[in-house]
């Protein structure tokens, strides 16, 4: 597997210090069993940050102390060897979600939203929503941008979109300054992990109508 789209680094600071909500949580925890870069970030974060974040607080990651830890990491080199091991509860459903999900994803009840278009909502606790996206292939999401952070982790397929080319095991981690339409460019189903922060913001009159139909 070959992942070209990793986490930021605010983010993986925000998890180590266990300041993400549920739902985001979990896509995070789902990448780090499929991507040995992002892990391995992690672990160094959790290796030199601790004592910073003490006095950090949980609700928001400082510009100054991000960059006094990352100004650490680049000192502080931990062997690659420290890294967590992969841990995949099958060939696509990573472990963290498998505690959601069972051990199929074609025995989850998808609810139709529209023709090529399904959804599995996923519970979480906290502002926001999580839930698992299956979308056919040539078919394309409306255009959109974000009220706030969106992270969508491929489980299985491909798509494309104005941020570029995401398969299995890439991760999406968005913020309200992007607006994008995806469009599954795999010849399968394309299957997607994804938190969302808030609603997302539709640029077009159809997508603000439908909106409330479709939940998100």
């Amino acid at each position: 597997m070959t992942i070209n789209h990793h986490l930021d680094e605010a983010t993986l600071f925000s998890y180590v210090a266990g300041a993400l909500a549920q739902g985001p949580a979990l896509v995070v925890a789902s990448h780090l069993t499929m991507c040995d870069r992002c892990r391995r970030r992690c672990r160094e974060l959790e290796a030199v940050g601790g004592a910073l974040l003490e006095n950090t607080a949980l609700a928001a990651v400082s510009d100054s102390t991000l960059a006094s830890v990352l100004d650490r990491l680049d000192q502080d080199v931990i062997p690659e060897a420290a890294a967590r091991p992969v841990s995949v509860a099958n060939g696509e459903i990573p472990a963290p979600l498998a505690s959601y999900v069972g051990d199929s994803l074609e025995d989850l009840s998808w609810k139709k939203l529209v023709p090529g278009v399904w959804v599995h909502d996923l519970p979480s606790q906290g502002k926001g929503m999580t839930r698992l996206l299956r979308v056919a292939p040539g078919k394309a999401a409306l255009p959109h941008s974000h009220r706030g952070s969106e992270l969508t982790l491929l489980l299985r397929g491909s798509y494309s979109d104005e941020v570029g080319r995401f398969s299995t095991g890439d991760i999406a981690d968005l913020d309200d300054q992007i607006t994008h339409q995806p469009l599954v460019d795999s010849d399968h189903d394309c299957i997607c992990l994804i938190a969302t922060e808030y609603p997302l913001r539709y640029t077009t009159l159809f997508g603000k109508i439908t909106q409330p139909l479709f939940g998100f």
